[in-house]
């Protein structure tokens, strides 16, 4: 049945129409004043405009100024300029997301009329342009479910859109968007740390395709997963792919070349403890704590920076290539010397010869997380121990990589308790700069880094610093003395060191060959004759920070130290008696590029420049012909000028040395987490076979490394004013024979 209108009904129906249509428009303008007004919640300010809030992941950088050792995070987020943008990017994320992005000023009212046309032609599109999804990522929070208070968010979304089209250039909007984007796995987001996460490449250099992924994952991370969901992830791309040739974006050739890629995921998920140097980063970031808190180095809210959320760069002194090598010398020796020490103890009852076993079992398992847990749930002491008594799946490290296993808690601690640690720190002596800063053997598994923050008996190493007071009270290091049993007085009990039988050098020798051959007695008699307090004093000169009492037994190393702080105090015999604070910060800037923060090391003239020399020269001797001269001969051949001192402390329950060269010291400790779990034998414990080889290992990378200008051939200098200390022992020993002549025609 047809209906004939009058002329009258459709002027009616049209005014209704019109009315419905302006009365829908005035109250959308009404809605948007009021949004304006801030009746549906406060809108972000000018100052809120000009500096966005983001939870910004804050980079660690080495000292060329670029490589990122890695990061500290909330949200797994680096920022990028637009210049480190791959154009394929942008015209992924325009031609998908806002093809008319340089034509609106921040709302599209052509494109929200023409979507459902756009859709049902093909051209998928969604209702918010690039600057509202900025404005919805930036200030807009969670997205509420409620339609009507969903609907005022949408309309602040608009005003703030706007206001960035104001404050902003289109450059700086799509760089601010692919900076905030959410790219799912392992809380990755913005561009630059997906493009490292899903390729393992930098935003720059992102291809067509891989950059038609990453802007795939936009519409939803999880959906478009490549690691989840492979296959919608390449359908989404090529869909992609497909809307940039229509953006005239990529030929029809390149189109047809690019859909038959497949996906090409390089999968490299970052987390805290990724990436070189995890001990160093984890150390950084407390003293960075520490210095901002005592210098009350806040933002410009007032606020304490927040290493994970503020978007940092810390420059440090840290050279990647360096680092890499330092870890990969205790990666390719340990697992030589844990089979070693696995060895020894194979076959062999813990419990009847470590002493305090059970102790230091029990004090394992009240350390555990798992005996925190259990306590926390309310398990009795009983139920506690019953359960590390019960096998269960657990994950182990092993230098074979980590294991699953069903193990007893109890046996696991075991385990863990046998394991070798090491640490190794090397520094440049005349700046101070540290190059590399290995602080233990695996840091998810064994957290406490053991470099700076742990100390540990340093045995022989100490012994250069009692024979530097006497070469600087003129000692020479060619005066011979008798090798023989030497007691202290006057420090309490009547201190006498003992000597190892087969390692004693009978017979009257010299300074040199006492250290060069760790002489016990030889030691003491030198510290008999310059007293405890000058070398106690010189050491604290020489930076070592922790106790270290005024008694004769010193010389021998009984006090303990950091690795940080004697690979400092060695600096000093390379940097012409100077010492150098120890440094890895340079500067950090904030997430604008302002420098907030400089370091600016202490500088001290621990001792004279002649001293100094001259103990270079008797730590030469340690490897010439000395406990060091392992260094020379294969696999290591390093026959070039070094300095060393090997470092083995009561029942081998720590191995040091300390290596020197003029452009580079190095300080390597080996030992188990308890001083009461030790090689059964000083052939394998001693510091030649368990840290020499690492440092070895180190030294030969370094070297065929020409573009790293550690120089081979270069010796240490001697003073500017030479020295009048003779260094050739058969000189000297003319000379005596000459003064003894002289002095018995005078009569003496």
């Amino acid at each position: 049945m047809i209906i004939k209108l009058s002329p009258q009904d459709i002027r009616r129906y049209n005014w209704m129409m019109w009315r419905t249509v302006i009365s829908v428009f005035v109250l959308l303008i009404l809605l948007i004043v009021a949004a304006d007004l801030n009746l549906f919640g406060q809108l972000p300010s000018f100052h809120d405009l000009e500096n966005p809030k983001s939870n910004q992941a804050t980079e660690v950088i080495g000292d060329d100024g670029t490589t990122v050792l890695g990061t500290y995070f909330v949200q797994n987020r680096s920022s990028v300029t637009y210049s480190q943008l791959s154009p394929n990017v942008v015209n992924a994320l325009i031609a998908t997301e806002d093809s008319r992005f340089y034509e609106h000023s921040g709302i599209d009212l052509r494109r929200m009329f023409t979507i459902p046309l756009l859709n049902l032609i093909g051209k998928k599109q969604g209702g918010s342009t690039i600057t509202q999804q900025l404005a919805e990522n930036l200030f807009s929070g969670e997205r509420a479910r409620n339609p009507f208070v969903r609907f005022t968010q949408k309309l602040k979304e608009w005003i703030i859109a706007v206001r960035l089209e104001r404050r902003y250039t289109k450059q700086e909007i799509i760089t601010m968007y692919l900076n905030t984007v959410d790219f799912g796995a392992y809380n990755t987001y913005g561009i630059k740390s997906a493009a490292h996460t899903y390729f393992n490449e930098t935003p720059d250099k992102l291809t067509p395709d891989q950059a038609a992924v990453l802007v795939g994952m936009v519409k939803g991370p999880g959906v478009y997963s490549p690691i989840r969901h492979p296959q919608r992830a390449l359908d989404r791309r090529n869909l992609i792919l497909g809307l940039m040739q229509k953006q005239n974006f990529l030929s029809e050739g390149q189109l047809d070349e690019l859909i038959k890629k497949p996906l090409g995921i390089d999968f490299n998920p970052m987390s805290h403890v990724d990436g070189p140097a995890p001990y160093f980063r984890a150390v950084l970031k407390q003293e960075l704590q520490r210095i901002f808190k005592a210098q009350n180095i806040v933002n410009a809210d007032g606020r304490p920076y927040d290493f994970d959320r503020d978007g940092l760069k810390i420059y440090t002194t840290l050279d990647p290539t360096m680092q890499q090598y330092a870890e990969e010398a205790q990666a390719e020796y340990m697992p030589k010397l844990q089979a070693q020490f696995n060895d020894q103890w194979h076959g062999v009852s813990r419990y009847k010869n470590v002493k305090n076993f059970k102790q230091l079992l029990d004090a394992g398992m009240y350390r555990s997380d798992r005996y925190k847990q259990l306590e926390l749930e309310g398990k009795s002491e009983d139920e506690i121990r019953q359960n590390f008594d019960t096998p269960d799946s657990l994950q182990l490290f092993t230098w074979r990589g980590e294991i699953d296993t069903l193990m007893k808690p109890i046996d696991s601690i075991v385990f863990t308790k046998m394991m070798l640690r090491n640490a190794m720190m090397s520094m440049d002596p005349t700046t101070g700069y540290i190059k590399a800063w290995v602080g233990g053997t695996n840091f998810e598994h064994f957290k406490y880094d053991q470099v700076k923050e742990g100390t540990r008996q340093v045995g022989s190493t100490a012994k250069p610093f009692t024979y530097a007071v006497a070469i600087e009270n003129g000692f020479s290091p060619c005066q011979q003395v008798d090798n023989v049993p030497v007691t202290i007085y006057g420090y309490g009990t009547p201190w006498t060191p003992g000597s190892s039988p087969t390692e004693t050098l009978p017979g009257a020798i010299t300074l040199r060959q006492a250290l060069a051959h760790s002489q016990n007695w030889v030691t003491a008699y030198v510290m008999n004759e310059v007293k405890p307090t000058p070398v106690v004093e010189l050491i604290k000169k020489m930076g070592i920070n922790s106790d270290v009492p005024a008694y004769p037994s010193i010389c021998l190393g009984v006090f303990n130290a950091s690795v940080f702080d004697m690979t400092g105090a060695y600096c000093v015999f390379a940097n012409h008696g100077i010492w150098t604070e120890p440094t890895f910060i340079l500067r950090v800037e904030d997430k604008n590029g302002n420098v907030i923060y400089t370091h600016t090391p202490r500088v001290v003239q621990a001792m004279d420049v002649q001293s100094a020399y001259v103990m270079t020269y008797m730590l030469k001797g340690v490897i010439e012909d000395g406990t060091g001269s392992r260094l020379q001969r294969a696999p290591y051949s390093l026959t070039n000028p070094i300095g060393g001192k090997t470092g083995t402390t009561q029942e081998n329950s720590d191995g040091w040395f300390m290596g020197i060269t003029p452009q580079l010291v190095t300080g390597v400790w080996t030992g188990c987490e308890d001083r009461d779990i030790h090689f059964r034998s000083t052939r394998l414990g001693e510091g030649a076979n368990s840290a020499l080889p690492i440092f070895a290992l180190f030294m030969k990378k370094v070297y065929a490394n020409a573009a790293l200008h550690i120089k081979k051939d270069v010796d240490f200098d001697p003073p500017k004013n030479g020295t009048n200390v003779i260094l050739d022992c058969d000189q000297y020993k003319q000379q005596q024979q000459g003064t003894g002549e002289v002095d018995k025609k005078l009569g003496f």
